[in-house]
Formats: structure tokens, sequence, C-alpha cells
């Protein structure tokens, strides 16, 4: 073998003994992260803990998850904090439902942060207790149904649209033509019928029966924490701490049991998210991006406070 064959053997072996090591050092990191989730304290009695941040949208994962919070025994209770403006109306319906799919297995109680309003309120609606900061933002009780019309713009520009559909509502509002009151109408009637069902949610789940109070929430205004429990739409004003209370005080569940973070695991992650517990090798999902969302409320209905 000549010094250049030499040369190249010796490259070949190096490159193998790296793979290897890097394949050693994932299998010690999984089987790591293996041994956490079998023996961390996610597997004895805890308290799950599950964050709703940013916007609230359809998420088959985060149903996922609260089923299987539902039917772990080890979960004696869910702390649910709150720190979201809402979102799409099913969205936040699907969560809702989670919550008391849980609720029905075990306590559920609602924390509030920054904010917690409309799509938000819905999901704290969802637990047996609600708490909220002192200025926390919340309320916001309504639908809101968005388009943009730019059809005065194409005309200056001499730019038209062709249209072939199959009926008069179909596609409709249309951005590129002038509004029409039928249409306008019509999307009304959806909105109406949305926010009947948020307002039947709020009257059902906290037994407001002052119609004068209702009618005030009903125009969908916002309120401190404070406020709030004024209106009868959050139970007291307090943090985590006080739904720890509430829930040895009221559900007998020990104070001392530990409180373990839920996480619905990102798409991409490293399937860590699969591990009893819950366990996620990343945090919670960012909350959407301000151009996509900005995208995304050109159609469709949404519980958000903005």
């Amino acid at each position: 073998m000549n010094q250049i064959e030499d040369y190249e053997e010796r490259k070949r072996l190096r490159r193998s003994r790296f793979r290897w090591r890097i394949l050693a050092v994932l299998a010690v990191i999984v089987a790591g992260a293996l041994l956490v989730g079998r023996e961390g304290p996610e597997k004895g009695p805890h308290v799950a803990r599950y964050d709703v941040e940013g916007v609230i949208v359809g998420d088959l994962d985060r149903a996922r998850l609260l089923q299987r919070i539902a039917e772990d025994d080890a979960v004696r209770a869910l702390v649910v904090r709150i720190n979201s403006p809402g979102g799409t109306v099913t969205g936040s319906e699907e969560l809702y439902e989670g919550l008391r799919a849980v609720a029905a297995e075990k306590p559920v109680v609602a924390t509030m942060g920054d904010v917690a309003a409309s799509g938000g309120y819905i999901a704290a609606l969802g637990t047996d207790r609600i708490f909220a900061m002192s200025n926390t933002i919340t309320g916001s009780v309504g639908v809101i149904f968005q388009a943009p019309n730019v059809h005065e713009l194409l005309d200056r520009v001499g730019v038209q649209m062709v249209e072939i559909k199959s009926g008069d509502l179909k596609a409709e509002p249309n951005p590129f033509k002038p509004v029409d009151p039928e249409v306008i109408a019509a999307e009304r009637e959806l909105v109406a019928d949305s926010f009947d069902w948020f307002l039947d949610l709020v009257v059902e789940r906290r037994a407001i029966g002052d119609e004068a109070l209702l009618a005030e929430i009903a125009r969908g205004g916002i309120y401190t924490g404070r406020m709030a429990v004024e209106r009868e739409l959050v139970d007291a004003v307090g943090g985590l701490d006080d739904a720890r209370a509430w829930l040895a005080a009221e559900r007998g569940v020990d104070a001392d049991l530990a409180l373990v973070p839920y996480v619905v695991p990102e798409e991409g992650d490293f399937p860590f998210g699969l591990l009893p517990g819950g366990l996620s090798w990343d945090g919670p999902r960012e909350a959407l991006d301000v151009l996509g969302l900005g995208a995304r409320m050109k159609t469709g209905l949404w519980a958000i406070y903005r």
C-alpha cells in the first residue's frame, strides 16, 4: 500500500470512528431521557400544568395530550395557565371540550396571566375554578369576522378580476368588488350564531342570571381581573399558589405534590414528547408570527381580543 492509499484509509477510519461516536452520544441522550421518563416525578402522583399561550387554533397533538392527562391516574389535578388573546372559534371550542373531558376525571383550575380574553376566556370556562391576576386583561366575549376590500384600489390601477362561481354567496365577501349588503347579512348571521354559542357558554358555566350584567358582557368589553370578579366572570384574584391552595382545600389535592409541566411537542421536535409525563425536548410552541396571523384573519371566525 503506497502512502496515498494509506492516507485515504486513515481518513476513512477517522470518519467511521466519528460517526460511531456521534451515534453513541445520541444513544446516551435517548437512554437518559427514557430514564427520566420512567423514574421522574411524573410517574408518581403529581399535579399537571399545561400552558395556553399565544393564538389558539385547532391542535390534534394538544387534544391527545389532554386526553393522556385525563386518563393518567398519576395526575391528581390539572392547572391551566392562560396567556392568550384568543384565536379561532373552533380552536377555542376544541380546547374547551378537551379541558371539560379532563375535568370529568379530576379537578382542573385556571390561572390567568397578562391576557386571557375571548378564546382565552373560553379556555378558562373549561375549568372548575378561575383565578386572574388583579390586572389581567380578560373578557372580550364575542366573535369577529374580517375581510379586506380593495376593489377601489384595483379600479384606480386598472385591474379587473374575472370570476366564475356556482352560487352568489360562494367565496363571499369578495375583496375585489363592492360590498354586497346581502353578503354582509349572511356573514352577520354566521357571526351571530357563533356568538350565541359563546354567550350561552358563559351563562351555563358562570351561572349569570342578571340580565343587565349579561347585556353588558355581551357588548364584548374587556376587564381587569378585579373588574371580572365583580362581574362574576372570574372566581377570585390570585395566581398559581392560590390555585394550589384551592385544590388542597376544596378538592383534597396535596399541596406538596410536584407540579409537572406538560408540553405539546412542536412539529419536527425530537420525539421526547412521546415519553411518559408529556416530556418534550423543546419548550411550548411560539405564537403565530404577525404576518401569518394577518393572513389568516381574512377568513374564518375568530374569538380574539386585538
